[in-house]
């Protein structure tokens, strides 16, 4: 793995971060909850279009692979399916 490869992987992490952090936000005081002007809502936007950004930039680089990311988001949804109630329609 190489220098730029690192930086990649170091900054997608990075942007985990974010992520997790924008939620708990969201948990903790609303979607429509407003800091500096901008919503709890456009922050995770935001911060999901940076993560997403890196998962590209890992592919692009051939350091994991669109098919197989591709074929494990197909499970995670029919695991979802089986044992969440994200899909249920009560």
């Amino acid at each position: 793995m190489d220098k730029v490869d690192k930086e990649i992987m170091l900054i997608a992490q990075e942007e985990c971060a974010e992520v997790v952090q924008a939620i708990s936000k969201v948990f903790r005081f609303g979607m429509d909850e407003s800091y500096n002007d901008r919503t709890n809502k456009q922050r995770l936007e935001e911060e999901t279009g940076d993560l997403l950004c890196m998962i590209q930039l890992m592919m692009d680089k051939g350091l994991i692979s669109e098919s197989n990311v591709r074929y494990w988001s197909s499970q995670k949804r029919i695991k979802l399916e089986t044992w969440s109630e994200v899909f249920s329609h009560a």
